[in-house]
């Protein structure tokens, strides 16, 4: 079998990809070989292919930080996993390959019931839903929350995961169409930013008091805003930059009703293996339980990842986009 990765050349645009032929990975101690059937697409991606993070830039990356796929072979000491097994995994870069070597204390088996698709889809995306809601700012039953990007993958597993504890959320979104697929996965109310203003329609939602926390992954774009839709004491999550890094931004923005902001990363609230799995077993049960449905919207080949990373950056996907291993 020829295996290959779609590699970035250098930073840049999607231009910049190349699909090169690689040798097989061997395993050593402590690691496996997964034979890749799936890849999640993640903006985090395309921050990685631009340059965004320093600690990113090189030539010849191979991006991606979640995929599914089977345990083909295992190194000296492996015991977590085994040959044949189904297994997912979130960890930073790499996965844009047929197949890859990773460590075996970042996989998490797959259960039955849940497709190598759907668990490629789920695995950076719902663990991120998970430690927003549960760890960053724990939400609970009547709190008013406002999500920004509501229809984006992260956006649909929050509303779900809000609705079923309870939560009345509040999400934003572009367009009719994504107004009502973020009302059909969980959120009580959406706002169509394209329409206008969403800061009025959140004070009026919320009797003029504002939202006690706003989780945004979309940065430049409205994060002044999502500053102004909190009530005194809540709490600005900024978890991503899809619109762009944030700019302007001062500790004297939060004085005025002594809010509190953060910048949180996955990948500090799953360093622990112990931590991994935890987080990962509350995610597969809420699939199991029919809280959060892992429902894939968009797949493409992943020679074709530089498609998708187009449409991605040009907000014209909606939910999860999986990159299936061709």
């Amino acid at each position: 079998m020829s295996d290959y990765a779609m590699v970035v050349t250098e930073p840049g645009g999607p231009e910049k990809f190349e699909r090169r032929a690689i040798e097989t990975p061997r395993p050593g101690p402590g690691e496996v070989l997964v034979r890749q059937t799936a890849v999640g697409l993640n903006f985090l991606d395309v921050y990685h292919r631009g340059g965004l993070y320093p600690w990113a830039v090189e030539r010849d990356l191979i991006p991606g930080s979640e995929g599914a796929g089977v345990v083909e072979a295992i190194g000296h000491g492996v015991g977590e996993v085994e040959p044949g097994q189904r297994v997912a995994y979130t960890h930073p870069l790499g996965a844009y390959a047929s197949a890859r070597v990773i460590p075996a204390n970042r996989l998490v088996p797959i259960p039955e019931g849940v497709s190598d698709e759907q668990a490629a889809s789920l695995m950076l995306k719902g663990l991120t839903a998970h430690y927003l809601i549960f760890s960053t700012f724990r939400v609970e039953k009547g709190m008013s929350v406002l999500v920004q990007a509501a229809a984006g993958g992260v956006g649909l597993i929050l509303g779900q995961w809000l609705g079923a504890r309870g939560v009345a959320a509040i999400g934003t979104a572009g367009g009719p169409e994504k107004v009502a697929l973020a009302l059909a996965h969980g959120y009580a109310h959406v706002i169509d930013y394209r329409a206008g203003d969403f800061m009025p329609k959140v004070r009026e939602l919320t009797r003029g008091l504002g939202v006690h926390v706003v989780y945004d992954g979309v940065g430049r774009d409205t994060w002044r805003g999502s500053l102004a839709c909190l009530r005194t004491r809540g709490t600005f999550v900024n978890f991503g930059q899809s619109s762009g890094m944030i700019e302007g931004f001062a500790l004297s923005d939060l004085a005025r009703g002594s809010l509190s902001a953060c910048r949180p990363v996955l990948f500090h609230y799953i360093a622990e293996p112990a931590e991994l799995r935890a987080r990962a077993a509350d995610l597969f049960a809420a699939v199991a339980a029919g809280e959060i449905t892992a429902g894939v919207r968009h797949r493409l080949p992943l020679s074709e990842v530089a498609a998708a990373h187009r449409a991605l950056e040009a907000r014209e996907t909606a939910g999860a986009t999986v990159l299936i291993v061709d």
